[in-house]
């Protein structure tokens, strides 16, 4: 398990961190800035906290209270750095062996070639950073931290320098590798939802140096915690609550019924784009006329932008449906379960 409670003020910006990770992987999603990689760097030691705890299970690796701060290269944390690291004048087999101190020849060798078939690098072990792809080089980074068998893994934004047609097969075959692996806690940084959502058990989500909600990655999508976390999440339909008369919540005059929720509780109500509807003219809670203002093709949805009196809605529809829509045939439909309420 791993624990962390820290603080750390750095000029105006202030880290504020506060979560624990029983297993699996946890992705550390926010938008730049927002404190994700201070937050590793804190864990494997090269940041200082000003204040606070880290340990992983019952090994303490800071508490300023007890005035410990266990040096970097004692920690047992496996980091991937953004840019891999790699030292440019070592060849791969070198790259990798690197952290193995006080083992011989003979056996750092043997853990060498165990790990570059485990990261299918087999026959590159002689060259050089600068002869592989990225690809190449992110995977001799993983085998560098894994063969020093790290009781944690941290991985900071690993696929931002590659390109985008190769990063879905990579990231199926970083999956792979670390699930036959590697059995300790794994923290993910990335500002992509999807990313987070393909490769994660869990989400962490980030903003202005604080944590605000961590949970499994659904619970943590569908329902987010406040609008800060709604927006980090992808929701662009977020409203402003009026008032509440009953079962129901009044925007801009109009009525709609929540279920699945408190009622009485909330600043703010949010659908994502996916989980609205278009449906033949229904009698169903939460239906309504509207018109459409745009259509933005993307390759395998659309999104129509619709307003329904005041209000503007985005809607992520299948690309083959798109030409079925058609002001007055149809009706758009907010399902009242895919509603949910926010805080500030």
């Amino acid at each position: 398990m791993l624990d962390v409670k820290i603080n750390k003020s750095l000029g105006d910006f202030h880290l504020d961190v506060d979560f624990q990770v029983k297993k699996g992987i946890v992705g550390l999603l926010g938008p730049s800035g927002c404190g994700k990689s201070l937050t590793l760097q804190a864990i494997a030691g090269l940041l200082k906290p000003d204040s606070g705890r880290i340990a992983i299970d019952e090994r303490v690796l800071f508490d300023d209270k007890k005035r410990v701060n266990i040096p970097t290269r004692l920690r047992s944390v496996g980091y991937v750095f953004q840019n891999y690291a790699l030292f440019p004048h070592l060849t791969v087999a070198e790259n990798i062996g690197y952290g193995l101190a006080g083992l011989s020849k003979q056996e750092k060798q043997q853990k060498v070639r165990s790990i570059l078939e485990t990261v299918q690098l087999e026959g590159l072990a002689k060259r050089y950073p600068n002869e592989l792809s990225g690809g190449q080089q992110q995977r001799v980074a993983l085998a560098r931290t894994l063969v020093t068998e790290p009781d944690i893994l941290l991985l900071d934004e690993p696929f931002s320098a590659l390109d985008q047609h190769v990063k879905k097969m990579l990231e199926l075959e970083l999956l792979e590798i670390i699930k036959h692996n590697f059995s300790g806690v794994v923290l993910f940084v990335t500002h992509n939802i999807e990313e987070a959502y393909r490769l994660c058990d869990y989400i962490c989500l980030y903003d202005s140096g604080s944590n605000i909600q961590f949970g499994e990655k659904g619970e943590v999508l569908t329902r987010p915690v406040n609008k800060a976390a709604a927006r980090i999440v992808g929701c662009e339909n977020i409203y402003e609550i009026d008032s509440f008369e009953g079962s129901l919540i009044i925007v801009n005059d109009l009525q709609l019924k929540v279920v699945g929720t408190s009622i009485t509780h909330g600043k703010y109500v949010g659908i994502h784009n996916y989980d609205i509807t278009f449906v033949p003219s229904s009698s169903e809670a939460n239906t309504f006329e509207f018109k459409v203002r745009s259509i933005v093709e993307g390759i395998d949805h659309s999104t129509v932008t619709v307003t329904v009196g005041p209000l503007l809605f985005k809607v992520d529809v299948p690309k083959a449906t798109v030409t079925q829509i058609s002001e007055g045939d149809i009706m758009l439909h907010l399902p009242p379960e895919k509603l949910f309420l926010l805080g500030v």
